[in-house]
């Protein structure tokens, strides 16, 4: 249960507050507190609510992120106290308009007043001009705005992953979103201007001094008459966030927690949103009061966490350090860019086929032409990451861009034109005056340092060059000094470096006796590791000082030297942004190029018919030493629902995972395994796989299998592709069946493609009814066992029409075991009598079967008609074949009985 926070009231506001009070650490620790920026539009405040311990979780970066301090001084406008009318809570925070800029103001400190004197006039009265009209039912109008948001962004390998919680405050519902956007955060623009924000709030580690993120840089540039408040990091925390869904969200939309269990920065954002909002209004939301869902990117696909983890995404289920998943399949990237680029794809790929079409146009290209395949890896493979682009810049010749002149493809062109850009060269150039060619980045704490010194070339600063000749000489001297102590004790003394201790010794004792077992008293700070010493001396302390402070004066230098070259080169910056986005783009197209390289892939076709030849599965082919057995798929919409049946181990839940697989791999633009391939685009992924308890949620298998059931039932739509394995296992049999046959019509009654896997052979008869419903099992063989005189099971994987023929091949798995002989002869004749009582009233009828042949022949010509590519007379004659084949299928008037009057 949620809990009010402790409110402790406070006497009046203190006048003139002076800075050692700032400093003084108050019990308190509240009021206004304003935070400068690097930027005049950059308003912030640091919002310190108690009671959460915990620190988001940023899977790409250190567990434990400390709180950043506020900066000191910068300039404010509009500001509105909140410190006057606001409950005291411990918190640290201001917040301020960013629609005034260039007024500075004093630091200001105020405790607020009691409890019952919160109003919250500062946000009725003040209304943000934001010329953008709701479209989303989480927005309000914009004449009124009452939404706040919390947007947070991944950090190190997960950068570009955003998470964002709104929550309307004249409403009870929240909006969670977590999608990957590029570097220009065209998604983010584009669903903060539908939400048309009152106020958003951002981490205080996104602006602080001097290294603002350029996500908030964008939004405060896109959003001036929106108010912003910055709080903690560690507020940010997806752990406190899933708790806030599992006590807030009404019952009816529970299956969000599914849904966002593991998108941990949208849990994030909602954990810093709620309790910001808790504080705001002084009140807490009752349990089981909010309406909570999630939202996907609009223009991709998408796939629940439990579905990315049935399907082995981007975690391999029996060992997380194996690349034996979907990710490891396609990932032959170079750059981290172009990796994360992948990753974020598989997890969210496209619904627009114009844009699928134009990648696979280019891997279509890199795959026919050779050297621009072999060309373009050579030079994305010198690309570091987005953070070292300063060096790529000097390293790459500009010449190199000619590998994508003589392409066809259009979206390769457009790469070739943004490379081509002028920008680049006049960067290039001033950073060509300025840094020395052969500076980069390069392992060691001693390589770093020199590399700082000398980055900056010679003759662009006096006394930088003689400040770096001063440091030269320092360390000459350090050097020839311990030479000098190596032959004065006749020891095999060694110069070291470490960031710690700055230049020390070292010796190696393997085959040196030292006179009566100890070292010379002029060394000092001895230790010893193994067979090695390590010490120093007062002399070489002293010089290190010496040396530190050379460095400071370089550092300095160099610090104002670069800082005067990036002013310069500002203005021409965003083209680098536009080649961080081009190389990780070419770089995924590479990837996919090189994976059909591989293996035998075809390029896929987009239809509305789900029509797989000889496909076969992407990962398992990479663990397997043969190739995996192939199979045949074909869904359309007059036969959009797959009951699938066959022993146990006899390839089901892989042909599942399998269709699933390349579904993603297509969408993404890629090309599939299969001699042929054509898909319908899939706005939604859904899987119902696992059959394992979950301890953490205290959920049985059953309780598990209905809890993803419900998730997909509520969610599912005409364009869904749903994979269903195994349902109702976890209870009787009796309620298994009806369980299983109820959520199959329920799913009939919708377009969405659905395979659905069973050992219940009794819901093969639900196609008497339904003639959307096909019939597909996988055949195995029996082979005599001499030696044990029975037959044994071949699996040959093998997906062929109808049911299945094998019955009771679980009593059959019994038989083998040790289960007693009598045991098993008697569960034989009880399942006998069972299934002939079940089977007696689902036969059909000469009627039955001529509806059911009318259906799918009015299926099949409309899919021709929406489909075909045939000429006038080829498709004659399909037509004819077509006719022939149905008629034939038909039963004869005499056989349909004739009704009889009673």
């Amino acid at each position: 249960m949620l809990r009010a926070e402790t409110l402790s009231t406070s006497p009046a506001p203190v006048a003139s507050p002076s800075a050692e009070a700032c400093s003084q650490g108050s019990h308190y620790n509240f009021g206004l507190q304003e935070t400068p920026q690097s930027r005049p539009s950059a308003q912030a405040c640091v919002f310190s609510p108690p009671g959460m311990s915990g620190i988001a979780g940023d899977r790409s970066s250190s567990s434990s992120l400390p709180p950043h301090p506020p900066a000191q001084g910068s300039n404010f406008g509009n500001k509105r106290s909140y410190g006057e009318n606001t409950a005291a809570s411990n918190f640290t925070f201001g917040t301020s308009s960013s629609s005034v800029r260039g007024t500075n103001c004093p630091q200001i400190l105020k405790t607020p007043l009691s409890a019952g004197n919160l109003q919250r006039s500062g946000y009725r009265s003040w209304t943000p001009q934001v010329g953008f009209s709701a479209t989303s039912s989480s927005a309000v109008s914009a004449h009124s705005p009452s939404v706040i948001v919390a947007v947070v962004e991944g950090r190190g390998l997960a950068r570009g992953e955003i998470g964002m919680a709104s929550i309307d405050l004249k409403s009870p519902q929240i909006i969670l979103s977590q999608f990957a956007d590029n570097t220009t955060y065209a998604k983010v623009i584009t669903k903060l201007k539908i939400l048309s924000p009152l106020e958003i709030i951002m981490s205080n580690t996104a602006c602080v001094v001097g290294n603002s993120t350029k996500l908030f840089t964008l939004i405060t540039e896109n959003f001036k008459n929106v108010t912003f408040t910055t709080v903690q990091r560690k507020y940010f925390n997806e752990t406190k966030g899933l708790e806030y869904i599992e006590q807030l969200c009404i019952a009816e939309f529970s299956t969000v927690l599914m849904e966002v269990q593991s998108k941990y920065y949208c849990l994030a954002a909602v954990a810093a949103l709620l309790k910001y909002v808790e504080f705001i209004q002084n009140s807490v939301y009752a349990p089981k009061s909010l309406k909570i869902c999630f939202q996907g990117s609009e223009q991709t696909a998408m796939i629940d966490s439990s579905s990315a983890q049935n399907l082995e995404l981007l975690i391999n289920n029996q060992d997380c350090r194996s690349n034996h998943t979907l990710f490891g399949v396609l990932n032959y990237t170079k750059t981290p860019g172009g990796s994360r680029r992948l990753r974020s794809n598989i997890l969210e790929p496209l619904v627009d086929i114009e844009t699928i079409t134009m990648r696979l146009d280019c891997v279509q290209e890199l795959l026919q032409d050779e050297e621009l395949f072999f060309g373009l890896q050579s030079v994305i493979s010198r690309f570091l990451d987005t953070e070292q682009l300063l060096s790529v810049l000097v390293q790459i010749p500009k010449q190199d861009t000619v590998v994508l002149k003589n392409c066809n493809t259009p979206l390769l062109r457009a790469y070739y034109g943004s490379l081509e850009d002028k920008r680049f060269g006049i960067i290039l150039e001033k950073i060509k005056t300025v840094i020395n060619d052969d500076a980069r980045y390069m392992k060691g704490c001693l390589n770093m340092r020199t590399q700082k010194c000398y980055a900056v070339k010679s003759n662009i600063n006096e006394f930088l060059d003689i400040a770096r000749r001063t440091y030269t000489e320092i360390v000459d001297d350090i050097a020839g000094m311990i030479m000098q102590l190596a032959e004065k004790y006749s020891l095999p003394l060694r110069t070291s470096f470490s960031s710690a201790r700055g230049f020390f010794i070292q010796m190696s004792t393997d085959c040196t006796a030292l006179p009566r077992d100890q070292l010379p008293s002029e060394f000092i700070k001895i230790s010893k590791v193994r067979n090695s010493y390590s010490f120093t001396s007062a002399d070489l302390i002293k010089m290190n000082e010496r040396c530190q402070e050379s460095l400071r004066e370089i550092y300095h230098m160099t610090y104002m030297i670069v800082c005067k070259l990036l002013s310069e080169i500002y203005e021409h910056v965003h083209c680098l942004y536009k080649l961080s986005d081009t190389v990780s783009m070419l770089d995924m197209l590479l990837s996919f190029a090189h994976a059909c390289t591989l293996s035998d892939y075809v390029r896929p076709e987009f239809t509305d018919t789900l029509a797989i030849k000889q496909g076969w599965h992407p990962i398992l082919e990479k663990i397997s030493v043969e190739k995996p057995v192939a199979n045949n798929t074909y869904i359309t919409e007059g036969s959009n629902f797959l009951i699938i049946t066959g022993p146990n181990m006899s390839g089901k839940s892989t042909y599942l995972k399998q269709i699933a697989l390349c579904q993603i791999m297509a969408q993404i633009g890629s090309y599939v395994p299969a001699e042929y391939s054509s898909f319908r685009i899939a706005e939604q992924i859904f899987t119902r796989i696992s059959t394992d308890d979950d301890i953490e949620t205290n959920s049985s298998t059953f309780m598990k299998e209905m809890k993803e059931i419900a998730y997909i039932l509520h969610n599912a739509n005409d364009k869904s592709l749903i994979l269903i394995d195994e349902l109702g296992r976890g209870t009787s049999t009796e309620e298994g069946i009806g369980i299983c046959y109820a959520v199959c019509e329920y799913l009939l009654s919708l377009k969405a493609f659905t395979l659905f896997a069973t050992h219940f052979l009794e819901l093969c008869q639900i196609g008497v009814l339904y003639p959307n419903v096909e019939n597909m099992h996988f055949e195995v063989q029996h082979v005599k066992n001499t030696s044990r005189n029975r037959d044994t099971i071949l699996y040959t994987y093998r997906l062929s029409k109808g049911l299945t023929e094998e019955k009771n091949y679980g009593l059959n798995a019994a038989e083998v075991s040790s289960l007693p002989p009598a045991i098993v002869l008697d569960a034989k004749e009880i399942t006998t009598q069972i299934t002939r009582k079940i089977l007696q009233n689902q036969r059909s009828t000469p009627e039955m079967e001529r509806r059911r042949a009318v259906y799918h022949l009015a299926s099949r010509l409309v899919q021709t008609a929406r489909n075909s590519k045939l000429d006038p007379d080829s498709l004659r004659i399909y037509l004819s074949n077509l006719k022939k084949k149905y008629e034939a299928s038909f039963p004869r008037p005499e056989q349909v009985p004739a009704k009889t009057e009673g």
